[in-house]
């Protein structure tokens, strides 16, 4: 049986960000992809020039009749990413819970996108929604440190800190959250960001435990764009495959996200040229060559049992 993903999320013509970060990926490792684009950019707005156009939620809401009406709107995920308007993540939630009242099984894997360092990069009208509605379906969320502060209004510090955050994050809906970036200390020394990962489980018996990880993972001089899109994406596959197992869905996740983005400086470099620094267009993630790793990602970060 086929597993299908429906992935909300903006689309560029040329380059990876949103559904061309996630597609490609879920695509080679045997998931169905359809995509329902939110936005359509020329490129990533990182550039000095993008033209497109964005998806209201009235749209949004006639693609998903059209799929209802051929009785082809069976999904056994859902994967969102980036919004900037409140109607269109309020549709996104109906659609979500409809969806779930067709298939109970069905996983919903929300990349919560606020913000990040401190201040907000969407409308601030849109954090009660996340808050309210969108973390409450949702069973695998990735916000960074900033993100899991917003959604529990708990600041994080100390590494116990995070884990009570990732707590109160299992208790707002989530039975997997993993915090994709933090400012905590890493023992490895500076060159490195600590990722944390926690999922709730009920064994046969019906006794519950969580299992929880920590990832010391090394830092990339370069600003890329995309990153977190591929990242949600690689999660849903690799919790998929590893159901049970965080450790190693996320040992895999942040191993294709190594490669992609080591093959892409390395790619970027030698395009600029000695002492240069590589532009936006030169920073695009490698994703087609970098296939095999997607497939088959060796282990190169290995994740912490707490």
């Amino acid at each position: 049986m086929d597993c299908r993903v429906l992935s909300i999320q903006s689309h560029v013509v040329r380059g990876y960000v949103g559904n061309k970060s996630a597609s490609f990926p879920l695509q080679v490792l045997g998931f169905e992809v359809d995509s329902v684009n939110s936005v359509q950019f020329s490129n990533h707005t990182g550039y000095a020039h993008w033209k497109g156009q964005v998806l209201t939620a009235d749209e949004l809401h006639v693609l998903y009749q059209g799929l209802k009406l051929n009785n082809v709107n069976q999904y056994d995920y859902v994967l969102t990413g980036y919004t900037r308007d409140k109607s269109f993540l309020e549709m996104v939630v109906d659609i979500v819970q409809e969806l779930k009242r067709q298939n109970p099984n069905l996983v919903y894997v929300c990349d919560p996108v606020l913000g990040d360092h401190g201040s907000m990069y969407v409308p601030e009208n849109l954090h009660p929604v996340y808050k309210e509605k969108v973390v409450p379906v949702a069973d695998i969320i990735t916000p960074n440190q900033f993100e899991a502060e917003l959604l529990t209004g708990k600041k994080i510090n100390i590494e116990k800190e995070a884990l009570e955050v990732m707590d109160l994050l299992h208790d707002m809906g989530p039975d997997t959250v993993v915090i994709t970036s933090s400012d905590l200390p890493s023992s490895l020394g500076e060159k490195y960001l600590i990722a944390l990962g926690s999922h709730k489980k009920v064994n046969a018996d019906g006794t519950k435990v969580t299992q929880r990880i920590r990832m010391d993972i090394p830092k990339v001089d370069a600003v890329f764009v995309g990153t977190g899109d591929l990242f949600a994406a690689m999660l849903l596959a690799w919790t998929h495959f590893h159901p049970n197992d965080l450790k190693m869905a996320c040992e895999k996740t942040v191993s294709v996200i190594y490669h992609v983005l080591k093959r892409t400086i390395a790619c970027a470099k030698g395009m600029a040229g000695a002492g240069k620094k590589p532009s936006a267009a030169q920073l695009e993630m490698r994703m087609v060559q970098s296939k095999k790793d997607i497939e088959n990602p060796e282990i190169v970060i290995q994740a912490t049992v707490l």
